[in-house]
């Protein structure tokens, strides 16, 4: 606590709203810590063991279920980035996230972040910390950038609890399935069929 009190000096205040072609030169490994609302830059909290775990592994099954869909279809590239920048509107002043695991339709390219309209599903996983932020703030920005479906991701000590599946309907999310670990594996078949193994969402701190 004593740091933050020497940290609060009006000196230390943003000095003025971020921009994208500011963001696009500040230091990758700052970027890393933050995210970026109307403008403003917000501390994003290092994920614990569990969480990067969780997204992880998930992200391995949308990647199977992306390459099947692929394989299957003849409908464009599909390709999964966990901790991806996601470009959720410029103005009236930049919005920016980091969705923990990101479906989208576009090839990653390394320079700026991926805009919202390539994004088919961005899931985050819940903590403590985060819920607030994950099931109302984010929610509600992902759905304006008319992210078509948003998956959140609960996790109990060292497993995978439920997955609550969102679909954007006019301009918010409703409620479509919560899968839960019973039964061993979920078949998601929307937008497109992805396989949970829940045994592979379970020992997430090793």
């Amino acid at each position: 606590m004593t740091g933050v009190l020497e940290w609060a000096r009006a000196e230390n205040l943003q000095p003025e709203p971020i921009t994208l072609d500011v963001w696009n030169q500040l230091p990758r490994d700052f970027c890393r810590l933050v995210e970026v609302v109307n403008g403003d830059v917000v501390r994003a909290e290092p994920p614990a063991h569990r969480h990067e775990n969780a997204a992880r592994r998930l992200g391995v099954m949308m990647e199977a279920g992306a390459e099947a869909h692929m394989s299957r279809y003849n409908d464009g590239p599909l390709y999964v980035g966990t901790d991806q920048d996601v470009l959720l509107w410029e103005s009236p002043r930049l919005t920016l996230r980091r969705p923990d695991i990101a479906m989208f339709s576009c090839a990653p390219t390394g320079s700026g972040p991926l805009p919202a309209a390539r994004v088919k599903i961005a899931v985050e996983v819940v903590s403590p910390v985060t819920e607030r932020v994950d099931t109302t703030d984010k929610q509600a920005e992902y759905a304006q950038a008319g992210i078509p479906w948003y998956w959140l991701v609960y996790l109990d000590r060292d497993h995978v609890t439920a997955i609550q599946t969102h679909v954007l309907v006019l301009d918010r999310y409703r409620p479509h399935r919560r899968l839960h670990p019973l039964g061993g594996e979920s078949l998601v078949d929307m937008p497109i069929e992805i396989r949970i193994d829940w045994t592979r969402l379970y020992g997430l701190l090793y």
